[in-house]
């Protein structure tokens, strides 16, 4: 009770600087009916996990299942101090702080039902809910900080009681169980956890809105399971008017954000809206960035004179980050990127960094063998824990630099300070757009669009979410690799003197090649030819002489004539 209190205290305070957001017409906008373009980031991973976020993807999908399988090692007990660690060390006020610098102005929050309320099966009496403090405490810490920060907080009913869909990763969908569409008893509980959340939060003009279901895939009358071929999708549209019903019960201030079947984007059968402040919220992933990608979400908006908003996007390459924040800008569509910390990240604004010891868990989940002690097992997941803290994840600059400095702005800028003299690491390649950093000819993943061009546009999925093609070597190294005739890669390099140097450059390649030094007017500095060292990771060097360079700042580019040539430094002496 004296928390209750407390937090509605706080929540009154707030509203002598209030934003509250409701729709206008085709847009949001706060109280003082300024447009408002939330540009966001989902937390996908905390309250939920699904298996590639942990790399466990190949034998545990589902989030029941990575317990499991902790659980086998550690036993019952291991597992939840574990999960107790992983919960504390996922999302902090710093990790807040730290999106508010970066340039986020609103948070999505993926929520598993089981952290408010027991599932149906452990309730002690039918059709009673039980309601847990752990989910409701985290929501509370994370509105906060929030608010401290002056950021929206949208909440995302990720994992709905049951689940809601045969994408099973998604919400954690025991197939086993009755699911929220099969069974009545789920569907109130979902009902019922929405008006608890909207009671508590009903006086925050820092909840920027409740996304009611997230990606329903189902096939009600259709053939195809997800539901993309559903022409009614009569439940779906019931359950989601009932929720509202009942948030305006307690709640008649909130935006009310609703989603379309087969993950989010299956309009068919709208009935007549049924709120007067909703939003309808698609989500777009490995297609083109064009007006024809956004063509069904326009119509939607038009026809229905409501705003729209991207609620989920994400795990593509910097360069289509770019194009799709500058086409959803020309647009005034809001969105919200995923996920923000998983495990072997390039794609996020953080990477939570794998051990030795956890690979070994991995290693023997897949394959079997020897089975790692109850000692091992516990101190790799209680690292893997710790590294999830704001302070061991290693931020993704040049992720966040796609997604806010380069939408904008068409100009370089050093990935690191380069020093000549000095060693260059071919990987600190200057930030920035594709042409005027770096050229690759795969950069992007479209396979929705076109499944040939499915790409992991960084194909050795090392250091940066560029097209450029990044791997470790055999000796713990990076290099560039897979290059191709007519890319290159751009590097500010500080002189210390204007004179000429010499370039020792350290290269592999399996044939004879050339690379071309000129300067970013297009000036040729140098060509070098490059014999074959016999092998994609047999390192050699060699010396381009006379090279001038002006004190100061010069921009240097390497161009590859040839495809094959791997290079992992330049030493400027």
């Amino acid at each position: 009770m004296k928390r209750a209190i407390l937090l509605s205290a706080f929540l009154l305070s707030q509203f002598g600087t209030s934003q509250l957001l409701k729709t206008n017409g085709q847009k949001i906008v706060n109280d003082k009916g300024e447009n408002i373009q939330l540009r966001g980031l989902g937390l996908g991973g905390w309250m939920l996990q699904e298996g590639y976020m942990l790399k466990t993807a190949d034998f545990a999908g589902p989030q029941y299942k990575i317990k499991e399988k902790i659980a086998e090692l550690i036993g019952e007990d291991g597992m939840n101090e574990f999960y107790k660690a992983y919960l504390k060390n996922g999302i902090t006020k710093q990790d807040i702080d730290f999106l508010k610098k970066a340039g986020f102005n609103s948070i999505r929050l993926p929520m598993h039902y089981n952290l408010y309320t027991l599932p149906i099966e452990k309730e002690p009496k039918k059709d009673q809910n039980t309601w847990l403090e752990e989910g409701f405490k985290m929501t509370d810490d994370l509105l906060k900080w929030c608010a401290d920060n002056k950021m929206y907080l949208i909440l995302d009913l990720h994992a709905a009681p049951g689940g809601q869909g045969n994408d099973v990763n998604i919400s954690d969908n025991d197939k086993s169980k009755p699911s929220l569409w099969e069974n009545e008893e789920n569907q109130k509980k979902t009902i019922a956890l929405w008006k608890k959340l909207a009671e508590r939060y009903k006086d925050s003009p820092w909840i920027g809105g409740y996304d009611l279901i997230n990606e329903p895939n189902i096939n009600f009358t259709g053939k195809n399971p997800n539901g993309t071929d559903e022409m009614s999708n009569a439940p779906l549209w019931k359950l989601q008017k009932d929720i509202t019903d009942a948030i305006r019960t307690v709640d008649k201030k909130h935006i009310i954000i609703i989603e379309g079947n087969g993950w989010g984007n299956n309009y068919n059968g709208l009935t007549p809206l049924w709120d007067d402040n909703m939003v309808f919220s698609f989500h777009k992933y490995w297609n083109y960035n064009d007006d024809a990608t956004l063509k069904f979400a326009l119509d939607l908006r038009e026809k229905h004179n409501i705003p729209i908003w991207l609620g989920e996007t994400g795990e593509n390459s910097n360069v289509w980050f770019t194009e799709l924040i500058q086409l959803l800008d020309k647009h005034n569509i809001g969105y919200a990127f995923w996920p923000m910390k998983k495990i072997d990240n390039i794609a996020g604004i953080t990477n939570v960094k794998i051990t030795p010891e956890y690979q070994k868990l991995l290693d023997y989940w897949k394959n079997g063998g020897e089975k790692p002690s109850k000692e091992y097992a516990k101190k790799a997941l209680m690292q893997i824990a710790d590294n999830y803290k704001s302070t061991n994840v290693e931020v993704k600059n040049d992720v966040i630099d796609a997604m806010f400095r380069q939408t904008v702005d068409s100009s370089t800028k050093p990935f690191k300070n380069l020093q000549a003299p000095g060693k260059i690491p071919a990987t600190d390649y200057d930030l920035g757009r594709i042409g005027s950093a770096y050229k690759d000819n795969d950069f992007m993943n479209l396979w929705v669009s076109d499944p040939e061009k499915r790409s992991e546009w960084n194909s050795g999925n090392q250091l940066r979410n560029d097209g450029v093609d990044i791997y470790k070597s055999a000796d713990n190294q990076y290099y560039v690799g897979k290059t191709e005739s007519g890319e290159w890669l751009q590097y500010t390099i500080n002189a210390k003197a204007g004179k000429a140097y010499t370039f020792d450059i350290n290269y592999a390649s399996n044939s004879p090649t050339k690379i071309r030094i000129e300067d970013a007017s297009g000036k040729i500095l140098a060509t070098v030819s490059l014999n074959s060292t016999g092998g994609n990771e047999n390192w050699k060097t060699v010396s381009a002489k006379g090279i001038n360079l002006k004190k100061g700042e010069n921009k240097i580019r390497i161009y590859f004539e040839n495809d094959g040539v791997n290079l992992k430094y330049l030493e400027l002496k």
